[in-house]
């Protein structure tokens, strides 16, 4: 199936039914009804205020913020808080920690996505004749079949996300169009309830019910998938997310106004634990509804698992997360598999399930993180609109403002819900302190890094070359270098001279930058000395996966045939030393830094080595250990005995 990201297509629509939509398309099987329910009783002025404020909470927050205005933001066809950051980073260096919070709840939030659509799902059976004995919420069997579905879900994810939407895409219309037809069925037997869209009623409720505030909460379960919409950008394309977005807000007004109907047609003040979801379903089409239902379910799961990955793969590159494996399943940009966070997710959401075990305990504690990150990306769109699309102050200001008022009113409203989601501060806290801790600690090890001018060394790195009393290292002997063109790390001067001395027909350095561009694959040479010692720069966007030792043998290749170099050799003629660096215990520290180079090399034990994160076979890559010393420890006291 051929997916265009540039311009809307039928292809590319399916595909972003099936990807992002999940989440905010199954809200309708949990939304209403949990507000209903905490609303302590059904009446008009009830239903009327909640259908208001879901339907504002979709043009404001969905519409306005996500689709109109953040999805400009694209890096390069690439959406998501770190996108996003790596936009507005020069503004302000403070940006960096909106960037990291941001992330880190919005990843957090991804553990219990799954389960709370999955789970609700499931829980519908109970309406169909002859299980409502064997599917019971919480019960052993509901929370097996629920522990079943994720995981298929999560071993599907290494096929990639074209597979996943392609396939997923035509049930979502399915299902999108199964809302609308149920919807409209029951408005046509109370046509009043349209006027429920009047924010007048949404006020009213907030203002006249006496739990109408702590209401939002229940009420912004309509918008969760929002974040996620974003982060999917890379994943669907701006306008095939417009178009089918249209569509997926039409559908869900209308079946929120069938729930409202149906519920006050039944002029009751209790709707005894009856779903209006599935009640509203015509009774011969109830198993199947549930079935479709537990699908989109599954398919909910997806906006959130993209979307993780693609905020790690962007995380790595910019320096917040450790080198993990990334892989690209398909040739479709933007489309990746990260096996050690889908695992890390797959276990988080089966604690979930096994901790929680009902759609009605995960509902209670579902919110808190996603309105948080949606605070940071408030913070990082006002510096995108301010500083690079040049608007107005006070337009930025208003437009940031209604955002602010309406998210800090559902943090605040979410916030009850803490004490019931302690059990996701860990995982929460574990990832925003590790992309803190990894982030700062870099900065430290970059810091210490010293330069010096290698041009006073160009001639003792040919007499080098040309010793014979030496034996040769390596017939090409190269250096990962972040300096300058005419610059060099200390470090490594030292390491060719001294550890032990390392003689070479040719000494390159290769320096490797990111760029925001995603996909730039480019090189440039600088012959510093000829044959001898030549510095190779790649430019490689930030989704490059880059393979260095492939990538030197064909310079050096190219290089051979123009005369540059006497012969390019063969692949284990390169030896590719790296210098990794090791916490000295010759260090005196701050409680802070303390705490972050610690915990900083605690992680770096966990993560991919340089050597297969740039892609250098273990044959070729030497590895030597240089010593971290941050603040020398000056005072040891010592006191001589003689015996």
């Amino acid at each position: 199936m051929s997916v265009s990201l540039k311009r809307a297509s039928g292809a590319g629509i399916l595909i972003a039914l099936g990807i992002i939509y999940g989440d905010i398309g199954t809200s309708p099987l949990y939304t209403l009804q949990t507000i209903l329910t905490e609303g302590g009783g059904v009446n008009k002025g009830l239903v009327f205020g909640a259908i208001s404020c879901i339907f504002w909470t979709l043009t404001l927050q969905t519409t306005f913020k996500y689709v109109i205005i953040t999805l400009q933001a694209d890096n390069h066809g690439e959406g998501g808080v770190f996108s996003l950051y790596a936009l507005v980073r020069r503004y302000g260096k403070f940006l960096v920690y909106p960037a990291i919070i941001g992330a880190g709840t919005l990843l957090a939030d991804g553990i219990i996505t799954p389960p709370i659509t999955v789970t609700s799902a499931i829980e519908g059976l109970n309406m169909v004749k002859g299980l409502e004995q064997h599917i019971v919420p919480g019960n052993t069997l509901v929370v097996e079949i629920v522990l079943v579905i994720l995981l298929l879900l999560f071993i599907f994810q290494r096929f990639g996300t074209k597979v996943v939407g392609g396939s997923f895409g035509p049930i979502m219309f399915l299902w999108f169009t199964m809302l609308g037809y149920a919807g409209i069925r029951q408005i046509l037997l109370y046509p009043g309830v349209v006027a429920a869209l009047n924010p007048i009623y949404g006020l009213r409720l907030l203002v006249e019910h006496p739990h109408g505030f702590w209401l939002l909460g229940a009420i912004f379960l309509c918008t969760t998938g929002a974040e996620a919409l974003y982060s999917d950008l890379g994943h669907c394309g701006r306008h095939n997310i417009y178009w089918s977005w249209t569509f997926v807000k039409v559908t869900l007004v209308l079946n929120y106004l069938g729930q409202g109907a149906w519920a006050i047609l039944q002029h009751k003040a209790d709707l005894g634990g009856i779903n209006p979801f599935f009640a509203i379903v015509p009774p011969q089409f109830l198993l199947v509804s549930v079935v479709i239902a537990t699908v989109a379910s599954i398919i909910a799961s997806q906006a959130l698992i993209s979307g993780s990955f693609t905020l790690i793969s962007e995380a790595i590159s910019l320096g917040f997360w450790p080198r993990v494996k990334v892989k690209y399943p398909t040739e479709v940009r933007g489309q990746i598999y990260i096996p050690s966070i889908n695992w890390i997710l797959f276990v988080g959401c089966s604690l979930v399930v096994l901790y929680f075990r009902t759609s009605e305990a995960m509902t209670a504690a579902y919110g808190f993180s996603i309105t948080v990150a949606m605070l940071m990306t408030t913070v990082l769109v006002f510096y995108y609109l301010r500083y690079i699309k040049r608007y107005p102050f006070w337009i930025v200001g208003a437009i940031v403002t209604v955002f602010v008022c309406v998210e800090t009113s559902f943090f605040v409203a979410n916030a009850v819900k803490l004490l019931k989601r302690l059990f996701f501060l860990v995982f929460e806290i574990g990832l925003i302190t590790t992309m803190y801790v990894w982030y700062n600690a870099r900065k430290v090890t970059l810091r210490l890094l010293t330069f010096t001018d290698i041009r006073p060394y160009l001639p003792q790195l040919v007499k080098l070359s040309q010793d014979l009393s030496l034996p040769k290292y390596s017939m090409h002997v190269v250096y990962l270098t972040r300096s300058s063109p005419h610059e060099i790390e200390k470090r490594i001067i030292d390491s060719i001279f001294d550890n032990p001395p390392k003689r070479a027909d040719t000494y390159w350095l290769v320096n490797i930058e990111r760029t925001d561009d995603p996909y730039t694959s480019e090189y440039d040479v600088d012959t510093l000395e000829l044959e001898k010692v030549i510095r190779v720069n790649f430019r490689l966007g930030f989704r490059v996966q880059p393979r260095i030792g492939v990538m030197l043998r064909k310079v050096a290749e190219e290089l051979a045939s123009c005369g540059e170099i006497p012969k390019a050799g063969r692949p284990r003629d390169f030896k590719f030393v790296i210098l990794e660096r090791f916490l000295s215990y010759d260090n005196e520290f701050s409680a802070r830094e303390g705490f972050i180079l610690n915990t900083y090399f605690s992680i770096l034990r966990l993560a991919r080595s340089d050597s297969r994160a740039y892609g250098i076979d273990s044959d070729q890559a030497v590895i030597e250990k240089v010593p971290l010393v941050l603040t020398p420890l000056s005072k040891i006291q010592l006191r001589r005995v003689r015996r």
